[in-house]
């Protein structure tokens, strides 16, 4: 009788083990997959969003990037339950990277009213969801087309420009708090030594002051004026101190 029941828990070990990986995309050459996760149209026709993803494919340095369609992306990330399609910036585009493979997500906004058509595309780190480049801009008299291909040359433009390796953010993030706190530290020190430096001045004024009023209060018959400086010196000598105490 419990033959059956140890098949099965084989059977559903053996499904596991063999359940299908993410799906990566890209063709595995050492290229850059950029991953075109969104293009967003507005007042313009729903077909230049793939008239533009079109253009970028024909114009981007294939021998240095990959462009992974919207629909690769979108059928890569379906079978995710950590990502939703509203997950276009942040950390969790690290869940992108993680079933795509893609090390730059691209994220494009082609908008028109009118005569006037404008465009907004954006590159982003997947491993931290943060921005790396963008380039925006606005013509009031153009065609649709004269601003997909403005956008095209800018988005070409931003990868081209993009650095062979691009910086470790964790290790720049972990050098500023270092750089951050050190400053602060010569700061203190240096608010510490110029706290010394007036205590001792007052300190060394009060005594001096006592000495004038001691001097003019014994040497005058006990004269006001000597009291007078000889308690404004105490003052000032006792008030160093306590800046010097601390």
């Amino acid at each position: 009788m419990k033959r059956p029941i140890v098949l099965v828990l084989v059977a559903m070990a053996a499904g596991v083990a063999h359940a299908d990986p993410p799906h990566k995309l890209g063709p595995g050459d050492g290229r850059r997959v950029i991953g075109l996760v969104d293009v967003h149209v507005e007042g313009v026709p729903a077909e230049v969003a793939s008239t533009f993803q079109q253009n970028i494919e024909q114009q981007i340095d294939t021998k240095h990037f990959w462009l992974a369609p919207r629909v690769k992306m979108k059928e890569a990330m379906s079978g995710s339950m950590r990502w939703t399609e509203g997950c276009v910036v942040g950390g969790c585009l690290a869940e992108v990277r993680s079933q795509t493979g893609a090390d730059l997500a691209l994220l494009a906004a082609l908008t028109g009213s009118g005569t006037s058509f404008g465009y907004v595309v954006t590159l982003l780190r997947t491993d931290t969801g943060d921005v790396i480049a963008q380039d925006s801009d606005r013509c009031d008299v153009c065609t649709v087309n004269e601003a997909m291909t403005q956008a095209t040359l800018a988005t070409v433009k931003l990868l081209n420009n993009l650095p062979d390796k691009l910086p470790d953010e964790g290790i720049e993030r972990r050098a500023a708090i270092e750089l951050a706190a050190k400053a602060a530290k010569v700061q203190s020190t240096q608010v510490a030594h110029h706290g010394k430096r007036i205590g001792a001045t007052l300190t060394i004024v009060g005594l001096a002051a006592v000495a004038v009023g001691a001097v003019v209060y014994f040497a005058n018959n006990h004269a006001d004026s000597g009291m007078v400086t000889l308690a404004a010196g105490g003052g000032i000598a006792a008030g160093g101190v306590v800046v010097l105490a601390f």
